[in-house]
């Protein structure tokens, strides 16, 4: 019987001690998500349809992740695909993920959410949570510093 992947949603969210501008910025800026989001190199026009790749290197292996931008309103959603080389790379033919995230206003905060669908398993969702988190919180360390 195969597994029901779509139910299995990581979700991450975190407040900013900062204004929506400064977190969108801070979400679509190369040179910044470099320094929150493992040194990571992004490379994306962000139009919708068009792609988004991610480049570097994840425990001395490199890697090169694609997807497509498929929401991009500034200041409220970013959403893409994302699929990992890593996971083809090791014979785990890889499903692209579905990453959605939104900011809120909270007065002069910002709401961060984020969710990624098609989690194959209890772990692997549980994994990517922990990622999504420790990369918000350098989000949140980079913004507010």
């Amino acid at each position: 019987m195969a597994t029901n992947t779509v139910n299995l949603i990581a979700r991450a969210s975190i407040t900013v001690a900062a204004p929506v501008e400064k977190v969108w910025d801070a979400l679509v800026t190369p040179a910044a998500i470099k320094q929150y989001m493992f040194g990571t190199t992004v490379v994306s026009d962000w139009k919708v349809g068009h792609p988004i790749i991610w480049k570097g290197e994840w425990e001395g292996k490199a890697y090169e992740d694609r997807g497509e931008i498929r929401q991009f309103q500034p200041g409220r959603t970013l959403q893409y695909t994302h699929s990992s080389s890593q996971a083809e790379a090791a014979g785990r033919p890889d499903n692209a993920h579905l990453v959605t995230i939104q900011l809120s206003p909270e007065g002069n905060q910002t709401r961060v959410s984020l969710t990624q669908d098609n989690n194959r398993t209890e772990e692997t969702r549980a994994h990517s949570e922990k990622n999504w988190n420790m990369m918000l919180a350098g989000l949140k360390k980079l913004v507010e510093s």
